[in-house]
């Protein structure tokens, strides 16, 4: 492995209004590297919720699904990842792959990582999240230009050459660094947030009783009356929480306090806000179901709507291209990688790197994807399932650091670790029909 250079470590004496001021540059910076996945998830979450649980968007339904997507927010972002998974880091590396560093060091350092079950389970589970990081700039681009037919369907014939020329601008952008990359697409995607929180706003006051499903019972009345449907829905509310690893993967990009700081301040309120907006539209008019979101800008501001969106959902990308050069840089480092040149782009945070062969090949195979598949469409059938793969993976690593590094008692460590695998198991057999239909 060829590292140039190693940067210094920053300076913790730095002035509290120094660190302060650098914090929020950092949160704002997160913005466009780490929750550009996560946060463009309203623009087809919700009508593919109806979609894979074949339920009517009835107020009660609308009720039940805006709950199951706030509470699935909250119980795996906030509770899992923020409140848990992201407190284990490796000298602030965070994925996968740190969590199977950690169960290899000792007291005079690394022990070298045996094959096993679990460093099994590890491979697995980084590879799928590697996998993901093709399918998502791939999905995310397309998806946005394909928001030109809105406009005129005379753009079809443009969609993939354009989404073409903007992966290989986005691939090439990537050797300027996570800072430089940040700086550009923070800004955009605080517009972003900000956007959706108001547009959500405006349809809550439309059908303020949306608020309701902040109750979580509205969400468990779903998944235990409608039938197979009922569980089938989780194949689509994951989408919610697709970008949870990249995020937990871009910790040492950042680090945890200025992306917890953007998550609670920002992220989390404006997708809330914006999932029961729609929600909030659609009990008032039926048919706006498959354009849910859209659907909440009436009138001019529809266009500013799609250009911003169109921006964002570029942007979200970002979130798995960043996280591939950690979990590269980690695999080399544990010797289950070989060896390549790795830059680091930042004097003063050590994770931010960019590899520029894992940057080539991702471009590579998102290209080929978009001129294979040709429509965000038949892309969408594998997106989601390979992201909880990894999150069930991650759950088994945790429980293996917790329990023999952490030295937590069995009593302790098993039933939390449990719920996390209770439920990413449930997304998993939800999203098995997709194989069928391509995943």
């Amino acid at each position: 492995m060829t590292i140039d250079p190693t940067p210094s470590e920053p300076n913790s004496k730095q002035p509290s209004t120094k660190r302060n001021a650098r914090g929020n540059a950092l949160a704002l910076a997160a913005l466009g590297i780490v929750f550009g996945d996560i946060g463009t998830s309203p623009l087809y979450t919700l009508s593919t919720c109806f979609q894979f649980s074949g339920a009517t968007p009835s107020a009660g339904n609308l009720l039940g699904i805006c709950s199951l997507l706030i509470w699935v927010l909250i119980v795996v972002v906030c509770f899992k990842y923020v409140g848990f998974i992201m407190r284990a880091d490796d000298d602030g590396e965070g994925g996968i792959l740190a969590l199977l560093a950690l169960t290899g060091k000792n007291r005079t350092g690394y022990a070298p990582i045996a094959a096993g079950g679990l460093t099994t389970i590890v491979i697995a589970g980084a590879a799928m999240l590697l996998g993901d990081g093709m399918i998502t700039p791939a999905i995310s681009v397309i998806s946005a230009i394909e928001g030109l037919n809105v406009i005129t369907p005379s753009a079809q014939a443009f969609v993939v050459p354009l989404s073409v020329v903007i992966l290989i601008a986005l691939f090439v952008f990537q050797s300027k660094g996570t800072d430089a990359v940040g700086i550009l697409f923070g800004p955009v995607m605080l517009v972003w947030f900000c956007a959706i929180a108001v547009a959500g706003v405006y349809g809550i006051l439309e059908r303020p009783e949306i608020l309701w499903a902040i109750d979580p019972r509205h969400a468990l009345s779903f998944v235990f009356h409608n039938g197979p449907g009922g569980f089938l829905v989780l194949g689509g509310i994951v989408l919610a929480v697709t970008g949870v690893e990249a995020l937990y993967a871009d910790l040492s990009h950042f680090g945890r306090a200025p992306i917890t700081r953007a998550w609670y301040a920002i992220v989390l309120p404006s997708l809330m806000l914006c999932y029961l907006g729609q929600g909030a539209r659609v009990m008032a008019d039926p048919k706006t179901l498959s354009q849910s979101f859209f659907a909440l800008s009436p009138g001019w501001t529809l266009y500013p709507m799609i250009a911003i969106a169109t921006l964002a959902t570029i942007i979200a990308s970002q979130a798995l291209i960043s996280g591939a050069f950690t979990l590269a840089e980690q695999s080399v480092a544990l010797g289950l990688w070989p060896r390549m040149f790795i830059r680091h782009t930042s004097s003063l945070l050590r994770g931010q790197v960019y590899v520029p062969a894992v940057n080539w090949t991702l471009a590579i195979g998102c290209v080929a994807l978009v001129i294979g598949f040709g429509s965000s469409a038949r892309l969408a059938s594998a997106f989601g399932l390979a992201v909880s793969c990894t999150m069930l993976a991650t759950s088994f690593a945790y429980y293996a650091v917790i329990r023999h590094v952490w030295k937590w008692s069995r009593a302790r460590a098993m039933p939390l670790v449990a719920v996390f695998i209770v439920i990413d198991s449930a997304f998993i057999l939800a999203g098995l029909p997709k194989i069928l239909n391509g995943g």
